[in-house]
């Protein structure tokens, strides 16, 4: 047997083992791909009047929404940017719900429970297959790491053997009987797909395996550990130096951000803990933000463990490929053409295990058809 044989026999049995599953997941990578968008023209209660006048301080808005929240608590209030709502959330191992506000008025526009949000159903399936994370998650992940072999053996077995053969390895040729069309969706398609793609698996690798993340960052950090996330600790023995420090942080970040960026302020809900303030550069995507930890009673600037502190701009490359690890999976990163991109990269994988099963089927059947013949040739 051939290396590009044995290639084809390991690319085929890779291919309608999981098969199912890269369909399930480049249909719902589809989807997700243009969640922003989607919601931002279905869910008007994120929109509001903008006004002339101040927000109402973190501290409004948390005790309003607390009265809304099932929980009774909110672990930060955002504001998303000018003619947006504000929004305070909660959320534990079982439960997450929003509440939007306007935030000059704070008047509750919404009271969402996620767990029932169509995005958020569709995300789960798409990490988690619905089923407890430590088990849906290792099954998603060798999916994908499967989906990347395969596209490195289907280019393997795309490479044409000669000149001849590599113009129509391109094009496809629509004027041909369906299962040579089929042939040729397959190998085109795949071809096209598989730059992009590949950027999508090996993302989606970073999320469902610690060892990938941490090979990842091993790399692109030039061989230094990834660091685990993890939040500084405030001094509880200190006496607190302003009257509500979560408002008074939250001010002053204001200033240094643009009006169209959003803030976010997450409380200190234990003795120990930090108030922590975020700012996006660029709402609608996670990775260019700002991180800043603060002790919650003095106000003073602390560090934070991981890659997720300080300015975007001023982080290593490693540190800003884990922010950016979620908006190159869906896309985003390069804004609508990325996220376009991603669409049709995720459906033409989608389509890949419905063709591929197609070439099998037929080959197999010509060849049981030519058994048969020979079969009743000789007797």
């Amino acid at each position: 047997m051939t290396v590009k044989k044995l290639i084809g026999k390991i690319h085929l049995w890779l291919g309608l083992g999981s098969g199912l599953l890269v369909l399930f997941l480049g249909i719902t990578g589809c989807i997700l791909a243009f969640e922003v968008e989607i919601r931002s023209i279905t869910e008007s209660f994120r929109k509001v009047k903008a006004e002339d006048k101040r927000y109402l301080p973190p501290s409004q808005l948390r005790a309003i929404a607390e009265k809304h929240l099932v929980s009774k608590k909110a672990w930060g209030v955002e504001y998303p940017g000018k003619g947006k709502a504000a929004t305070a959330s909660y959320w534990d191992d079982t439960h997450y719900e929003i509440v939007f506000m306007n935030p000059y008025t704070g008047e509750v526009l919404k009271h969402k429970n996620m767990n029932r949000d169509f995005f958020r159903i569709v995300l789960d399936g798409h990490f988690y297959l619905w089923l407890p994370h430590h088990i849906g998650q290792p099954i998603v992940a060798s999916a994908t790491l499967i989906f990347l072999i395969m596209m490195i053996t289907g280019l393997v077995l795309w490479w044409p053997r000669n000149k001849a053969a590599r113009k129509q390895r391109f094009t496809v040729k629509w004027n041909v009987r369906w299962r040579r069309r089929n042939y040729d969706l397959h190998n085109v398609l795949g071809f096209y797909m598989t730059w992009v793609a590949i950027f999508i698996a090996i993302t989606g690798l970073v999320f469902g395996f610690q060892w990938f993340a941490k090979s990842v960052y091993w790399v692109t950090s030039g061989g230094q550990a990834k660091v685990e996330d993890k939040h500084p600790v405030s001094d509880s023995t200190q006496n607190p130096s302003v009257a509500n420090m979560a408002d008074y942080l939250w001010e002053k970040d204001s200033r240094t951000k643009k009006e169209n960026e959003s803030i976010s302020v997450w409380f200190a809900n234990q003795p120990s803990d930090p108030i922590e303030t975020v700012i996006n550069h660029r709402p609608g995507t996670y990775y260019n933000s700002d991180f800043f930890h603060y002790d919650q009673y003095t106000g003073k600037l602390l560090p934070a463990q991981g890659s997720y502190d300080g300015k975007f701009k001023e982080a290593k490359l490693a540190d800003k490929l884990v922010r950016m690890n979620y908006d190159i999976h869906v896309g985003a990163v390069l804004g609508l053409p990325g996220k376009i991109l991603a669409f049709f990269a995720s459906l033409i994988a989608a389509s890949l295990p419905v063709t591929g099963f197609i070439i099998w089927w037929g080959r197999n059947r010509k060849k049981q058809v030519n058994k048969t013949s020979i079969e009743s040739t000789s007797a």
